[in-house]
Parts: structure tokens; C-alpha cells; sequence
């Protein structure tokens, strides 16, 4: 006479069958032909066309530039109005756009003088991860971002110092440099 198995044998053996089956029909998947519109081929009235790529590749991130000093440091270019991060090793971790204020730093080296969680800025705008490393003119210079992400508005004839870049940038920036990191600004 036959033993019989435990329902629990039936359903643990059709839950094996069924994911071999569906990591057989991923692989086929996976590797299988994939047809598309452009396989279909052109009538012979069709006009050539050109290849456009679905997935255009991104353009690479501007090199740190020349000059911006070694080892770990927040480089601020004012000409490309634009920020690195970068390691102890030398390597651009993140790069990112801002927007100056009407104020700029000159070139050379500073370092992070005070960190501020948040505050409302000169120009009016509720701002946070707020880093100062200069003043000009009477005027402190500071990465800082809107806190609803925003560019700052018009200065309207001010004189403002803030560089302002975008929340996940900001974040990323108060993340990077304590007080006390190092600033190297270019032109």
C-alpha cells in the first residue's frame, strides 16, 4: 500500500513548480527576442528616418575645476555657478547647480564658520541647512536652500550673499561639511 502525503507536501510542492516556472519564464524573458515598432519593416512609399535613441546616454558632470585645492573640500565655482563635493581622495563625490546671490565670495580658501539648521533669510524666504564661510562688503556669504525647495526670487536691488541650491543638494551639502570644512571658491 502506497504511503499518502500530507497536504502540506502537495502545496509545498506545487509552490516549488511554480517559481521554477516563473524564473524560467524571467529568464526567457530576460534574454528572449524583443520585438519592437522598429522591427516592423517601412512600407515602400516610407521616407528614411533617422535613429533617435529612446534612452539618450547623460552628458558626464563638469570636471572639478583646475586650481580648486586638494583633499576633502566644498569647491564653489562662481563663473559655472555651480558646487562639489568632494573626498579626501581627491574624487568629486556630487556636483550640483545654485544660484548665486548678488554678492559673490571672491576666489580663494575658506572654511565653514557656522552651521544654522534654519532661519528665515534676507531676501524674506524660510531657509534651512544654512552654512556661512565669508563676508563681503559687510554681507555673509552661505550655501543655503529654500525650505519648499524654491529659487530665490528677484533680489530687487539687495545685496544678498546666500548661494542657494536645491533641497536634495542642501541636504547633501549639510551632510558633506561640518563646521570647519574646507571652501575653495574659483572663478
Amino acid at each position: 500500500m502506497a504511503a499518502r502525503l500530507p497536504s502540506w507536501a502537495w502545496v509545498s510542492g506545487l509552490t516549488v513548480a511554480a517559481t521554477a516556472a516563473v524564473v524560467a519564464l524571467g529568464v526567457q524573458a530576460e534574454h528572449g527576442p524583443h520585438p519592437t515598432a522598429s522591427a516592423a519593416r517601412p512600407s515602400a512609399s516610407a521616407s528614411p528616418r533617422p535613429h533617435v535613441s529612446a534612452d539618450p546616454k547623460p552628458s558626464a558632470p563638469p570636471a572639478l575645476p583646475d586650481g580648486s585645492g586638494s583633499g576633502r573640500r566644498i569647491v564653489y565655482s562662481v563663473g559655472q555657478k555651480r558646487v562639489w563635493l568632494v573626498d579626501a581622495t581627491g574624487h568629486a563625490a556630487r556636483t550640483f547647480t545654485v544660484w548665486p546671490g548678488t554678492v559673490s565670495p571672491r576666489p580663494g580658501g575658506y572654511s565653514v564658520t557656522l552651521r544654522t539648521q534654519s532661519l528665515k533669510g534676507s531676501d524674506g524666504v524660510e531657509i534651512e541647512h544654512v552654512m556661512y564661510f565669508t563676508k563681503v562688503e559687510g554681507v555673509n556669504i552661505a550655501f543655503s536652500n529654500a525650505l519648499d525647495g524654491s529659487s530665490p526670487p528677484p533680489a530687487g536691488g539687495q545685496k544678498l550673499g546666500g548661494i542657494r541650491m536645491r533641497k536634495q543638494d542642501g541636504a547633501a551639502l549639510w551632510s558633506f561639511g561640518d563646521t570647519g570644512a574646507k571652501v575653495t571658491v574659483v572663478s
